[in-house]
């Protein structure tokens, strides 16, 4: 029969057991993968397709290279946005809500009105669409585009800011507490390790003073040289208490 180049009748196969009752007890169960295999049928050729090329080839190249590899698809968007978070990498941590409810958020979004969407937090993805429409439709260069979003979007980072302290301010006029902000909490560990190390500090200077009064103990005068050490010792401490 020779070696069989075609693929095999899986879909064709199912769908006559499906529609035959051989046995009245015994019915087969539709697969999940059955309406995908009949709306896309696999390829019955060995051949490899080339993919569609998304970029125009080099004239200048002699002989293609890497024709059966997918091409790598970019879009304008990926430039502005990997500038911005250059600029402001400190944005990727706030946190963000990425879902939606019918897949076509983004087509409400009218970005001639500046930043501001509904139902779209601000973030950096707004100051990437709001420069893509400025640059499209006013005509504006990268730089001058990129120039005015970030300056809007910098004024309403400001507003933020402000109604979340007006708030704070607010909630502790009627009693609400709030404890140690980051800032307070990262202060009092700076504060505890630079104490440890001011006792590591003091016990290395101590040390020190001990091996030099060692090696030199035979040429001078021991109580002298104790009232040195000392005097080394608080030099040491107040230096760092400067250095503070």
């Amino acid at each position: 029969m020779g070696r069989q180049t075609r693929a095999a009748r899986v879909y064709q196969t199912l769908t006559q057991e499906m529609a035959t009752r051989v046995m009245p007890h015994y019915r087969v169960q539709e697969p999940p993968w059955y309406k995908v295999l009949g709306a896309v049928p696999p390829s019955e050729l060995f051949t490899r397709p080339i993919p569609v090329q998304h970029t125009a080839r080099n004239p200048r190249a002699k002989k293609p290279k890497n024709i059966y590899k997918p091409q790598q698809i970019i879009y304008e968007e990926d430039e502005l946005r990997s500038r911005f978070y250059k600029d402001h990498p400190w944005e990727l941590a706030r946190p963000r809500i990425v879902l939606e409810l019918d897949g076509r958020d983004a087509l409400r979004c009218d970005w001639s009105k500046g930043l501001r969407q509904p139902g779209i937090a601000l973030s950096g993805e707004c100051v990437v669409q709001r420069q893509l429409w400025l640059m499209h439709n006013k005509g504006m260069s990268q730089d001058y585009a990129y120039d005015v979003a970030r300056r809007e979007f910098y004024a309403l980072r400001q507003e933020e800011e402000i109604e979340r302290r007006v708030a704070r301010e607010e909630a502790r006029y009627v009693g609400a507490y709030f404890g140690k902000n980051r800032l307070d909490i990262s202060q009092i560990l700076e504060d505890k390790e630079f104490e440890t190390w001011k006792k590591w500090a003091a016990q290395e200077v101590a040390t020190l003073e001990r091996n030099r009064r060692a090696q030199y103990a035979s040429f001078g005068d021991e109580d002298g040289a104790s009232e040195d050490a000392e005097a080394e010792i608080e030099d040491g401490l107040e230096a760092a208490e400067l250095t503070r």
